[in-house]
């Protein structure tokens, strides 16, 4: 198993990246559907927890299948996804089961806790987690500066161009989360697990780089949209959650049925 901590700063604050990074999610995930990839969704629906409280459980299909390289391809399904289970008590969430694999790879398994805090990136062992062993790598991601791949590059979701037109930030100067405010930070810890021997290592540092891009390129869109929604309300952008994911499980069920 191999695990990172990924700290994720944005010039926002947390209440705002709730509303924000539920905007975004939908608007990606239907954008993505457009090319037969994407985001199907089985399941939406308020969750209490006797830990966390009241929240919010989602049931998603992932779509994949053109994302993979040639090696993983050749050893799944023509139409693959996975299914990613996710219970959100903001400002803490979890993503996946522990132990649980992918119904096509049943020795393959992502477990994603995080947190959000109104801060630069700097507090120290924020899971407190008994479950893992030994130190592992922390990994600062600069939304600004990091670089993304090629295909997903847009000029104008460019933190280091972007200028709101609502709330006034941006452009991103280098070292901007130092003196930047607002400012807050997701931390995630992620845990990839693939116990097939010859090929642990090489898929589990391959996921982690796809989830690395994912992390970049979904904060840098999340910022680059905020003029899209920071007047909308959590009801408001419950709402528009819903109606993207209408458009989306129609447009995704009519290509995979």
């Amino acid at each position: 198993m191999l695990v990172k901590e990924y700290r994720i700063c944005m010039p926002l604050t947390t209440e705002e990246y709730r509303v924000g990074q539920l905007y975004t999610i939908s608007k990606h995930s239907h954008q993505e559907s457009e090319k037969g990839e994407g985001v199907e969704v089985v399941k939406n629906e308020p969750h209490e927890d006797p830990v966390h409280g009241p929240g919010q459980f989602t049931e998603k299909r992932v779509h994949l299948s053109s994302k993979l390289p040639s090696w993983a391809r050749a050893v799944t399904p023509r139409i693959f996804y996975i299914t990613e289970k996710a219970w959100n008590y903001y400002p803490y969430t979890i993503t996946g089961e522990p132990g649980q694999g992918c119904s096509f790879l049943p020795k393959f398994s992502i477990y994603i806790e995080t947190k959000y805090e109104d801060n630069c990136g700097d507090s120290e062992n924020i899971f407190h987690s008994d479950k893992i062993l030994g130190d592992h790598e922390v990994s600062f991601l600069d939304i600004a500066f990091d670089e993304i791949p090629e295909r997903y590059y847009r000029s104008l979701e460019d933190p280091r161009f972007f200028s709101s037109a609502k709330t006034g930030r941006g452009p991103l100067r280098e070292g901007w989360r130092q003196h930047t405010k607002p400012i807050m930070c997701s931390y995630k810890l992620v845990s990839v697990k693939f116990e097939v021997w010859g090929l642990q290592t090489r898929v589990e540092q391959f996921v982690h780089k796809v989830i690395r891009d994912i992390l970049l390129i979904g904060h840098r869109q999340a910022f680059a949209w905020v003029d899209e929604w920071c007047d909308m309300s959590l009801e408001e952008v419950r709402a528009f959650e819903t109606q993207m994911q209408v458009a989306t499980n129609q447009k995704l069920g009519s290509q995979h049925p």
